[in-house]
């Protein structure tokens, strides 16, 4: 507060679901306190505010919070979006003149598109002059849960007859995708599949390969259950 003039920098903080948005939002603030510079926060969602769910509304109410106690130049929220993740992120750092934007690599998260060369090349054509942060963040998962699960890894499930089952190979055919945590000290494919569906993430159990609750998902595998 000192500082006659603050720096030309301003950076933005992208945060979608979860946990790891404080996480990202207090990265930005260290980040703005050593730049002395505004920071902005992000948050986009496809639905309109007053049909957040529980949870993502519960997200909200913390972030504002957080952003109040941290001096936060603006908490932007975009709902009721239906452009490109891409586009909101590039018109919001040209309205803010943000100069470093900031997300989270996530494999819960659709910000994880970030690091995929198609979006990152789209957004940095769109805001050519802005340096990109992409954070590592650790997953919401059931890694805490006593120790009792390897670190998750990519993994899918797809139909087989009237069963379903895993594979880790991205596989042609209708599939389901998501993060597979592996019981430790088992020689089968035991432990938790965690998958994000309705903006939030769902967990099912899997014994020796195969979904142990079928009717669980059958509703997510289309028209081709009957």
């Amino acid at each position: 507060m000192g500082s006659i003039k603050r720096s030309d920098e301003s950076i933005l903080v992208c945060v979608y679901y979860g946990l790891n948005g404080e996480r990202l939002i207090r990265r930005g603030h260290k980040l703005a306190t050593l730049l002395d510079c505004p920071l902005y926060i992000l948050t986009v969602d496809q639905n309109p505010l007053d049909a957040f769910d529980a949870e993502k509304s519960g997200y909200i109410e913390k972030w504002t919070e957080l952003c109040d106690e941290l001096g936060v130049e603006k908490f932007i929220i975009r709902d009721n979006e239906k452009r490109p993740i891409q586009k909101v992120i590039a018109e919001t750092a040209r309205n803010y003149n943000i100069t470093q934007i900031i997300v989270g690599q996530s494999a819960q998260s659709r910000w994880e598109e970030i690091t995929k060369g198609s979006f990152l090349n789209v957004l940095l054509k769109e805001v050519p002059f802005v340096d990109f942060h992409i954070v590592s963040v650790k997953r919401q998962s059931v890694d805490n849960d006593n120790g009792n699960y390897e670190k998750g890894v990519r993994a899918y499930i797809i139909r087989d007859d009237e069963h379903y089952k895993i594979t880790f190979t991205c596989p042609k055919l209708e599939h389901l995708e998501g993060i597979f945590f592996k019981e430790i000290g088992t020689d089968f494919d035991n432990g938790i599949f965690k998958f994000p569906h309705e903006h939030k993430m769902n967990e099912i159990t899997v014994k020796e390969g195969y979904v142990i609750n079928p009717y669980a998902i059958q509703p997510l595998f289309g028209k081709q259950i009957s």
